[in-house]
């Protein structure tokens, strides 16, 4: 097709073989070097653009430009945009702005707001907060004790579970309260291959109970019982069960919270008529150091959270059933506490 043979000189057919065998090169670049090198050998348009891959236009383009302007023509005119470095500066800037977090009212930056507004790429903003450890988008809670005593009384407990008294037993006693009997209005659909279990929106509401639980730090079973009220009542007497399921005489260690419904004056009566109890209050905020606390999230997941009742008496007989069936592979709670910089430390006060 074209009318005009491509003549090379010596050099400028060494530097166009040299970019036809390149592997570093751009593939655009050593595609036009192979056109112009099957020009100058004689080889036709059609057997050009069948080989490379290319078109007619493609082919007269090229050879228009290298006839132009030699291997400087072979050259893209527009290169696009100068590749731009991240700086120190850059770097300082981003971070400096999502530490004190956006001035528009919003509570964090994503990376496409903060790049806009340091003038960079939106894949810059994720690097550095990749590159830093940064995550504005993900927010976590924490409680600090504001116990005066929270050293001693965590150590304590932490005692009990780690060097319990010889022949005492020790439990770990609290309630879970406001569990809701609730009864689907839609039948639950079964899982299936590639579909998960499926619960209907609606539910109805049968009522509420509370699940007192102790559990026994030295052998992982536990004693429970459910109430329709969470009083200071409830707590006495299911103390005294703890009590009566231990052989007379024994002394018998509780690790309960502060809630005000465990300090009554029931509370003080039953401690002096039973000698050989001692309750042993948590700091306030400190929840994670009953180990009940680990059971009742067991209990959460296998029973109430997906759970179908139709009164409150089903709930209340599928929550024994459960902790029947759990008391017969019961095992202890292993408290492990290996690393000290993890530890929690009091409020200031």
């Amino acid at each position: 097709m074209g009318l005009t043979r491509v003549v090379l000189a010596p050099p400028e057919r060494r530097e166009l073989g040299r970019r036809a065998r390149s592997r570093s090169l751009a593939v655009e670049l050593v595609k036009r070097a192979k056109v112009i090198l099957m020009l100058a050998a004689g080889r036709s348009y059609g057997e050009i653009g069948e080989q490379l891959d290319c078109t007619d236009r493609y082919i007269s383009l090229w050879k228009k430009r290298f006839k132009q302007e030699r291997l400087v023509g072979l050259d893209s005119r527009y290169r696009g945009a100068e590749h731009r470095r991240r700086t120190a500066q850059t770097e300082a800037r981003i971070l400096e702005l999502t530490r004190r977090g956006p001035t528009d009212g919003s509570t964090h930056w994503s990376s496409y707001r903060l790049a806009k507004e340091v003038g960079v790429s939106q894949s810059t903003v994720s690097r550095v907060w990749r590159q830093f450890g940064l995550q504005p988008h993900r927010s976590r809670s924490y409680m600090v004790s504001d116990d005066p005593e929270f050293e001693e009384k965590a150590a304590d407990i932490i005692g009990l579970y780690l060097k319990p008294p010889v022949h005492a037993a020790v439990f770990c006693v609290d309630d879970k309260s406001a569990i809701q009997a609730l009864d689907r209005l839609d039948p639950v659909l079964p899982l299936s291959a590639g579909r998960a279990e499926r619960h209907g929106f609606e539910y109805y509401r049968h009522g509420t109970l509370s699940l007192y639980g102790a559990l026994n730090t030295q052998t992982g079973e536990v004693l429970a019982k459910t109430s329709a009220r969470h009083t200071s009542a409830e707590f006495v007497d299911f103390l005294a069960q703890i009590v009566t399921s231990q052989p007379p005489g024994r002394e018998i260690h509780v690790v309960a919270d502060n809630l005000s419904a465990h300090k009554t004056k029931r509370v003080s009566e039953f401690l002096e008529a039973n000698p050989t109890v001692r309750i042993h209050y948590t700091p306030t905020y400190s929840s994670w150091l009953n180990q009940v606390e680990i059971w009742f999230s067991k209990i959460q997941r296998h029973v109430i959270s997906r759970g179908v009742f139709n009164s409150v008496k089903d709930l209340a007989r599928k929550l024994m059933r459960y902790i029947r069936n759990y008391n017969k592979t019961a095992t202890p709670i292993r408290w492990i506490y290996k690393n000290v910089a993890h530890r929690i430390a009091p409020a200031a006060i």
